[in-house]
């Protein structure tokens, strides 16, 4: 077994568990999900019905107007195959309507600002429906600071939240994911064409790797290089994984005596 292989069996029944604990602890028995129709939130989907029940799971669909169409269609079929509820709730009105104020902002402005809508909406309706927000983020992008803070980054609890992206591609085919989807390019669709790997420059075969001996090995970037990378590749994830720090602590407060 390869240092990222996971046994997928045993990982899908400790989530399952770790997803129905999360939610009656916090005295909650329902979650709610965006559905993106991407890997993350397909896998997070199939864990949390089987923690809760499809009756308790809801699937709220965001798009923009500019996502494919192919998304949009897969996050459909997943909750209906799931037998969960979901709705389709078009972000692009007021998403527009704010960026009208401010037409000079460039697509990484915006694509931040449709990861927060969607969350703000999600946590709308996580207070109507009496749910507690399941999160899809996985270890990789979490590493890379590869995600909106108070945007897709928010949630109750995020049980892909150890698993690099490889891992969750295991995880998906152990539990049936189609495999339409579990070989779909990874993409936050956030303009059209985008694809994680074009944008950040490097797959995510080789991040997991690089990133498994940076942090659980605990490699200094000269070694990790010796094991087939480029120092140049290894020094730039290094650099993102420093970078991004912030991101995954709560914000710091100041010390009064």
């Amino acid at each position: 077994m390869s240092a990222l292989e996971i046994d997928a069996g045993a990982v899908k029944h400790k989530l399952i568990e770790f997803i129905r604990e999360q939610t009656t602890t916090a005295g909650f028995c329902r979650g709610i999900i965006g559905l993106s129709g991407g890997l993350d939130s397909t896998v997070t989907a199939y864990l949390t019905v089987e923690a809760l029940g499809p009756e308790d799971v809801l699937g709220l669909i965001l798009p923009y107007r500019t996502i494919a169409a192919d998304c949009l269609e897969d996050a459909g079929l997943i909750a209906e195959q799931l037998g969960i509820s979901s709705q389709v709730i078009d972000i692009t009105p007021q998403i527009d309507a704010y960026f009208d104020r401010f037409p000079e902002a460039d697509r990484n402005r915006r694509a931040n600002k449709m990861a927060r809508e969607r969350m703000s909406i999600l946590y709308d309706h996580s207070r109507a429906y009496q749910a507690l927000v399941v999160g899809t983020g996985n270890k990789t992008e979490r590493l890379l600071g590869y995600t909106t803070i108070w945007g897709d980054m928010a949630c109750a609890f995020a049980p892909l939240g150890n698993l690099y992206k490889t891992q969750v591609r295991q995880l998906a085919r152990e539990m049936g994911v189609p495999e339409a989807i579990c070989a779909k390019p990874p993409s936050a669709n956030l303009w059209p064409g985008q694809t994680d790997e074009g944008e950040l420059g490097f797959t995510y075969a080789d991040a997991d790797q690089i990133l498994y001996r940076l942090m659980d090995q605990q490699l200094n970037p000269q070694q990790v290089a010796e094991h087939g990378f480029t120092l140049a590749l290894v020094e730039k994830i290094a650099a993102r994984v420093e970078r991004s720090a912030y991101k995954r602590h709560m914000p710091p407060a100041a010390k009064i005596e």
